[in-house]
């Protein structure tokens, strides 16, 4: 890192022996750890109280304990610049418990630093106050563990609501008639703990006013691609507009295929909805394929059967599309 970097972030630690001090902390942290320039400067600027931190008694304990767990030193990079203020939080009282909580629950530590890569704030929190009620209601509720570990891989913070809530949106799901054996279920259950009970509200009034949805229809998509409830009014409407804007597709065809939200419209249906209106042009296909069909198909599957045979005519424009 560079001394116009540092100056903004040690300003009051800038004398000999803090200097040394954290000097020290740097070299460590980027040559024996591996942290990238970026890490440094994010995790510096978001706790700069690290530079006059005990590298021998807070900062190297700290990452022995991950080092003992088996985590890679890129995996200890990318958590603690994520979530810095777990060198300052109690090893004892809190980071131990909670990787072996974490490892208990997900059943290894690569799953662990998987999860902390994510979510590193878990080491912070007491779990066994804060997420272990809520599990233990959820498996109460006959909902499986491989269940609640995708959960908390999904949508951790959920599990660290206060029990009442979580209790709240398990009936609302129930309520709605979503199986509890349903592999859906915990993703329902997610979804609709993401929001507050106003929000949910006006989530449904979009499906209905933008996308045209029935009761049935919000019913059958909760139970069988409840993740789509997490895409914003304005994605909705950004998608209706790209599928009519085609003549080819209508607004029932999200009803028909809702995970059609949750693909990107740059990268997904504008550089391949371009291919077929050059392909239809030319009169080299009569018809478009169905909107789940399009969705569903991966890169090197669409070129293989609408690219390739036509490398001519729209080869450079799709591999352009799809680099950009």
């Amino acid at each position: 890192m560079s001394r116009q970097k540092l100056t903004p972030l040690t300003l009051g630690y800038d004398n000999g022996k803090n200097q040394q001090k954290s000097d020290s902390l740097l070299s460590f942290l980027k040559q024996d750890i591996g942290f990238t320039k970026s890490q440094l400067e994010k995790t510096l600027k978001s706790r700069p109280s690290l530079l006059l931190s005990s590298l021998d008694n807070i900062i190297k304990p700290k990452i022995k304990i991950f080092q003992d767990s088996g985590f890679s030193s890129n995996d200890i990079a990318h958590i603690i610049s994520k979530e810095p203020g777990i060198l300052h939080t109690s090893a004892h009282n809190r980071v131990i418990p909670a990787l072996s909580l974490l490892k208990g629950l997900l059943g290894s530590n690569a799953e662990v630093a998987k999860a902390l890569r994510k979510s590193g704030w878990l080491l912070v929190a007491d779990l066994e106050k804060s997420m272990m009620p809520n599990i233990e209601f959820l498996k109460s509720c006959g909902i499986s563990m491989e269940q609640i570990t995708i959960l908390l891989n999904y949508l951790p913070r959920f599990l660290l609501y206060k029990p009442e809530i979580m209790r709240k949106c398990v009936e609302k799901v129930n309520q709605m008639g979503v199986d509890t054996n349903s592999k859906m279920y915990i993703y329902a259950v997610g979804v609709v703990g993401s929001m507050t009970n106003g929000n949910w509200d006006i989530k449904l009034q979009a499906f209905r006013n933008i996308l045209e949805f029935s009761e049935d229809d919000i019913l059958r998509v909760l139970k069988q691609t409840p993740q789509v409830f997490a895409v914003s009014e304005n994605k909705m409407k950004k998608v209706k507009q790209v599928l009519l804007a085609t003549g080819k597709y209508k607004a029932s065809c999200i009803v028909k295929c809702p995970k059609s939200l949750m693909y990107s419209i740059e990268k997904r249906f504008k550089p391949r909805f371009q291919v077929l209106e050059i392909l239809e042009s030319r009169h080299l296909i009569t018809k478009w394929p169905r909107l789940g069909t399009i969705c569903r198909m991966s890169d090197d599957k669409f070129f293989d059967q609408f690219v390739g045979p036509y490398s001519c005519e729209v080869g450079d424009l799709y591999r352009h599309r799809l680099v950009k």
